[in-house]
């Protein structure tokens, strides 16, 4: 049996399938409330749903947030000042804080401590005496300080019990405390690392962009300026730069100066990006358009082209901050970088240069953690960034 549609006669009008009721701007057919509610949403907040996803990154991105706030505190979070000595305590280690004392809770406390010396090996040795219970103050008034350098202050988060001790980490040599200088050593390092990025941001942008925009014998020689750049050891190439500057600049000057250094070192990879990519979008419908309508290089670069991978480039820069602590941490190491009376997380692992005083006193590898936490987190923060900048895929 045939069940097809007879064809119309030969010069009978057609069906009109389409409908001729009146469209509705604001109905979204065949779509759910979820669906509609992705199909409205911004770029901005695909990438926030996306990178919401990657919990390592999210939580990475908390810690680090985290650590920056405390910067800003620093002072207040140490429990010592950042040149205290306590010469009674010199290589002390780290302290255990306990809860119950005799079966009893106490709260947070630590015993007092006291100091034999081995004759034979000269090395300090502490024990604790546990009829002296030392309870750990919050809110407290404890050393003095300048906030920023600026206006003075003693309240500290976290202070040792009246005519007591609190060394969470251990101190030094000198006795100073190593938990106060790895939270004061962070303002350094972390910053560093952040102007570091954004001069090198500046420059790969920049060159980057001229070479990939309009290619030719720019491209040419800024592709040559790279290569021999990239050529070259990073640790000798360091301690050129780093002996140039003299010896009399202030650390302020020493600080920016080496913040120069890795700018100058890490832009070629970010230039070499942003080429890359604008090569692929430089012959895009828009940008002819852009060029007909009379828009300067600058303008379509900056307006049109830059914002299209931006997320990427924000990612890319992430992933590159950790090679600016790495190399901050490496060159005051090696005596090349920042100097004391300023204090970096560089600086701090220079007491742990002896194979002796790391074998006696290893707590003075503690600086060497937050280094490897922070770059961890870094790196994971710029997976997350990096796989939410593409929210479509």
């Amino acid at each position: 049996m045939n069940t097809q549609s007879p064809l119309p006669a030969p010069g009978a009008p057609l069906q009109h399938y389409v409908s001729i009721a009146p469209f509705d701007l604001q109905s979204v057919e065949a779509m759910t409330s979820e669906q509609s509610k992705v199909f409205q949403a911004s770029q901005l907040r695909l990438m926030w749903w996306k990178f919401r996803m990657h919990r390592l990154a999210l939580v990475s991105g908390i810690f680090l947030a985290a650590l920056y706030f405390g910067i800003l505190i620093c002072e207040f979070l140490a429990p010592y000042n950042l040149h205290t000595r306590n010469m009674d305590y010199i290589y002390s280690p780290p302290q255990r804080v306990h809860l119950f004392h005799d079966g009893q809770f106490v709260g947070p406390f630590v015993y007092g401590r006291q100091m034999t010396l081995d004759m034979d090996t000269l090395k300090r040795n502490y024990s604790e005496k546990h009829d002296d219970v030392q309870r750990i103050r919050f809110f407290c008034k404890g050393d003095s300080y300048r906030f920023w350098g600026l206006v003075e202050g003693d309240t500290h988060f976290v202070c040792p019990a009246e005519n007591g001790q609190l060394f969470l980490a251990g101190t030094d040599r000198l006795g100073r405390d190593v938990l106060s200088r790895i939270i004061y050593g962070a303002r350094i390092s972390l910053t560093i690392g952040l102007i570091g990025i954004s001069f090198s941001f500046l420059l790969g942008i920049v060159i980057g962009g001229l070479a990939g925009y309009h290619g030719g014998i720019f491209d040419l020689i800024v592709q040559r300026i790279i290569e021999v750049l990239q050529s070259i050891p990073s640790i000798p190439l360091w301690m050129a730069l780093a002996a140039i500057m003299p010896i009399t600049w202030s650390p302020i000057l020493i600080y920016f100066g080496i913040t120069v250094i890795l700018g100058l070192i890490h832009w070629t990879g970010l230039a070499r990006a942003v080429r890359s990519k604008l090569l692929a979008l430089r012959e895009e419908d828009y940008v002819l358009a852009a060029q007909l309508m009379g828009a300067t290089s600058s303008r379509i670069i900056g307006r049109h082209l830059i914002p299209g991978f931006m997320s990427h480039l924000i990612a890319t820069a992430t992933i590159s901050i950790p090679g600016m602590i790495l190399g901050e941490t490496a060159l005051s190491f090696l005596g090349l970088g920042l100097r004391p009376p300023t204090t970096s997380w560089g600086i701090l692992l220079t007491e742990a240069r002896s194979v002796s005083v790391i074998a006696f006193y290893p707590w003075l590898l503690l600086p060497m953690l937050p280094v490897v936490l922070v770059i961890l987190a870094f790196n994971f923060l710029g997976d997350g960034l990096r796989d939410a900048a593409d929210p479509y895929k």
